[in-house]
């Protein structure tokens, strides 16, 4: 509240779920450990019907377990301890990101939002809504920008760094192997509508190219 944000607090996950679905905010940072429904299985059921952006708090620090929290569906991750800085700017970045998505959709970007259609994808950055062969997949708002970085520049290959760039404009720190978790988990989502989902190549050492003929 001191940095001007309007806050809500919930000391349970099933309060903070119903009122996360029923008056969604404009970001949630949840931690992982809550009475009654814990953070992850909160995002999981949150994920099924919002693409709210999560920022996930928890006292564990190791890899599998911030892997683990962007695979559920998180936008960012942070393990304690950490300062309230940090926090702040994480929460201010994602934010940032939602409203630049928003000015994609008012048409004040330089491409005005123009729908991307590659092979079997189409994206309308206006709608924030993706389809492969027809069908839709929901993404959050880090993986749609991610994605949209892969697509628009076909058979280009995209390095970590480039896709953070992408990601998190501001100058916060953030591990590049957080790409590779927000990478199985848009590779996830697009196989469960299409099992043969293969257009997301993994070139070691350089990074990602999107490829579909």
């Amino acid at each position: 509240q001191a940095e001007g944000f309007v806050t809500r607090v919930y000391t349970d996950g099933d309060v903070a779920l119903k009122a996360l679905i029923d008056n969604p905010p404009d970001l949630a940072v949840c931690d992982i450990k809550m009475p009654k429904l814990d953070g992850l299985e909160l995002l999981r059921r949150l994920r099924a019907v919002s693409a709210l952006p999560v920022i996930l708090l928890t006292s564990k620090d190791q890899e599998s377990d911030e892997a683990e929290g962007l695979a559920t569906g998180a936008d960012d991750y942070i393990a304690k301890p950490f300062s309230q800085r940090l926090l702040i700017a994480r929460i201010r970045a994602i934010l940032r990101r939602v409203e630049l998505s928003r000015a994609d959709s008012d048409g004040d970007s330089e491409n005005s939002g123009e729908p991307i259609v590659r092979g079997r994808l189409s994206m309308d950055p206006q709608r924030h809504r993706v389809h492969w062969n027809g069908a839709e997949v929901a993404l959050t708002v880090t993986e749609f920008l991610i994605l949209e970085a892969l697509a628009t520049r076909p058979d280009v290959v995209k390095s970590r760094n480039q896709l953070l760039d992408v990601a998190y404009h501001d100058d916060v720190y953030v591990d590049d192997r957080t790409i590779d978790s927000h990478i199985k988990r848009i590779r996830r989502k697009f196989k469960a509508v299409a099992p043969d989902f293969d257009a997301i190549d993994t070139l070691y050492g350089a990074g990602y190219r999107f490829t579909d003929d």
